[in-house]
């Protein structure tokens, strides 16, 4: 008799799938805000918009990836954190407008799905949703053992939020004289793993659990600090001062962001002894002899949002987010364009 090929057989088991989803409902559950509607293990999430909130909502969307840095979380097997990234990167961008993220949905794909292992990614996407007060309203998990090796995943997601229109931040308003408050990163985020890994692995000959002097933690831990989600301190601070403009500090560095919430006719000056360069970036650029526009085109140098202000409501920002417990900084000003100085120009020696 010919033995049948299952679904099994090819590589799929459906029956870890369903014991994944059984794992991870209640952590998904500590999400759910009241505007949520059933449960997982629907054909879709359902959330009542909050109308009342709002006079006329424009709603706002994000979506992104978390990139090489599952590698490092692979090689590691520290899975617990890259879902934080996830939302981070997701809602940061949409927080970037003055929107308030309502819920999230993410997708995670692997080789062989291990449903202990699934369920420590998505607890990660759990407390991201937590930190950003939004729901976790459901996603997907493809077991794929044709595309990813065993041992290899990705994750993906998106975002959705709300504003005013009324009270978009576009950058439209920003002026020259502005000021620039820098809010620090908790080091690379998710952005440049390709080079970083090329330099701490090849070059460096560093293990992933190898310590490195300067560094705080193992090389595991230091290039796997979560993405910081900047959501509830900068809404909070949107309550009691006007922000002209913002810039999420990812792929591109401040070259690449702080431009795309710049008026015509103005640049970004950057002082760069305004804050301190994490040492575990101090310690892959010099050992990629990058230079220094190359350095803060690629990494966020230890910033990872910036917010633009008017010079009155400074002081103000400064106090609030040190009740918050996050430092923050005066990293520079709006000042006019200028002939042959590009939309960020970099003054000053890096402390």
């Amino acid at each position: 008799m010919i033995k049948p090929v299952t679904y099994a057989s090819a590589g799929v088991d459906i029956d870890e799938g369903e014991r994944m989803v059984s794992l991870i409902k209640p952590m998904v559950k500590t999400t759910h805000r009241p505007e949520v509607l059933g449960e997982i293990g629907s054909f879709a999430g359902f959330f009542r918009f909050p109308a009342r909130k709002y006079k006329d909502p424009v709603l706002v969307s994000g979506t992104d990836g978390v990139g090489t840095k599952v590698k490092i979380a692979a090689m590691a097997g520290s899975l617990s954190t890259v879902g934080i990234d996830l939302v981070a990167m997701c809602v940061n961008d949409i927080l970037v407008h003055g929107a308030e993220p309502l819920f999230f949905l993410d997708y995670y794909a692997t080789g062989k799905l291990s449903a202990d292992e699934g369920s420590r990614i998505v607890s990660g996407v759990v407390e991201g949703c937590r930190q950003a007060g939004c729901a976790l309203l459901g996603g997907e998990t493809a077991e794929m053992p044709s595309v990813y090796q065993r041992g290899e995943f990705d994750l993906a997601g998106f975002a959705v939020g709300a504003v005013d229109r009324s009270k978009i931040i576009s950058g439209k308003t920003v002026r020259r004289g502005d000021v620039l408050i820098g809010l620090p990163s908790n080091g690379f985020h998710s952005n440049g793993y390709s080079l970083v890994r090329k330099v701490v692995f090849e070059i460096m000959k560093k293990k992933i659990s190898a310590r490195v002097p300067g560094w705080e933690g193992t090389v595991g831990e230091e290039l796997l600090r979560p993405t910081r989600i900047y959501v509830k301190p900068v809404l909070s601070l949107l309550k009691k001062i006007p922000i002209e403009g913002m810039a999420h500090i990812t792929g591109g560095g401040l070259h690449g962001n702080i431009p795309r919430s710049l008026p015509k006719g103005t640049r970004a000056v950057i002082l760069r002894d305004g804050w301190d360069i994490p040492p575990v970036m101090q310690t892959v650029v010099s050992a990629a002899r990058l230079d220094e526009n190359e350095a803060y085109r690629t990494f966020n140098m230890g910033i990872g949002m910036v917010l633009m202000l008017r010079p009155v409501h400074v002081d103000a920002a400064l106090r609030h987010f040190k009740r918050q417990g996050i430092p923050s900084h005066v990293i520079g000003e709006v000042a006019p364009a200028k002939k042959g100085c590009g939309d960020v120009e970099l003054k000053g020696v890096p402390r």
